[in-house]
């Protein structure tokens, strides 16, 4: 196996260790009160999590934010860590967690995918595009098959899941081109989400105090920040250096997995047979994705 092939692993896995780290957060925070805006769930996560990001590699962040060549992108892409955690917790208290993940991670590697066209004129391997559309197929069957009983406004949620979708593809894509345009990964995480953290803080001050009114909701929202977002984050940016991102995206589908099989076993929600085949196609081109080599050459994104 070669050294590039060994790098390529070691970043797919990191990005399936943060993906269930993601899986998490619905189910997390459905234990939180009504009374917890899903908007002050957004901004304590992000918030909180990005300045953790940005003072553990505050040198390199600095470094990154300062660099002409990689601003640009950190600065695009904190809108995207902006826009990301208020629409998916958004999407999530009005469509359920089930259909909030699959809708707002599944429709990543899409969005990815058009940036890349975008910006790079890069058109996606037969892989990639098999493996995508078969895991976005998933994300519709598994859609269709869950219990939409008890949420508010399934259509609004779905709506903002696709906010989130776009917002995750964009922070994911401009992650992966500062990183290339010569930032670390850690710098380029630090920079990024410590300067999205900014209008989110403003965000927490103003919805946030309902967060602090019991060791339960300051115990939830501080899992919130630190595994799934923190930790996670920093998994995030070490498949970041060596994957695209259609394919960094493509492999996080496990996160509306585990978040789907969590909010069946803990939260109540239901899946019909439909949804358990989505579920499955999700989970095999997932796997397919994260272990596949570039014809003719050890490593690289398919």
């Amino acid at each position: 196996m070669t050294t590039a092939t060994t790098t390529r692993g070691s970043g797919a896995w990191a990005l399936i260790l943060a993906s269930l780290l993601w899986g998490t957060t619905g189910t997390a925070a459905s234990f939180l009160p009504d009374s917890v805006s899903p908007l002050a769930v957004g901004a304590s996560t992000m918030a909180v999590g990005g300045i953790l990001l940005f003072v553990v590699s505050a040198r390199p962040a600095l470094a990154a934010i300062r660099s002409a060549a990689s601003r640009r992108w950190l600065l695009l892409g904190a809108v995207g860590v902006v826009v990301y955690p208020l629409a998916f917790y958004s999407s999530m208290n009005l469509a359920g967690v089930a259909i909030g993940n699959v809708v707002s991670l599944g429709t990543g590697p899409v969005f990815a995918a058009l940036l890349e066209w975008l910006f790079e004129r890069h058109r996606p391997s037969a892989l990639w595009a098999g493996c995508t559309a078969a895991a976005v197929a998933g994300v519709v069957l598994l859609a269709l098959g869950g219990e939409t009983t008890g949420a508010p406004a399934v259509v609004p949620g779905v709506l903002l899941g696709l906010a989130a979708g776009l917002a995750y593809a964009l922070y994911t894509y401009c992650s992966s081109r500062a990183i290339r345009a010569g930032g670390s990964s850690r710098g380029v995480m630090g920079g990024m989400f410590g300067l999205g953290a900014v209008p989110l803080a403003v965000v927490l001050v103003v919805l946030g105090a309902p967060l602090l009114q019991s060791w339960q909701t300051v115990g939830i929202a501080a899992y919130l920040a630190i595994g799934p977002m923190f930790v996670a984050y920093l998994l995030f940016g070490v498949g970041m250096r060596t994957l695209r991102s259609s394919t960094a995206t493509t492999i996080t589908l496990l996160e509306p997995f585990v978040a789907t099989i969590l909010a069946v076993l803990v939260v109540g929600e239901r899946l019909g047979l439909v949804g358990w085949v989505g579920l499955g196609l999700i989970l095999v081109s997932v796997t397919v994705v994260a272990t596949a080599r570039r014809p003719g050459s050890g490593g690289g994104a398919p």
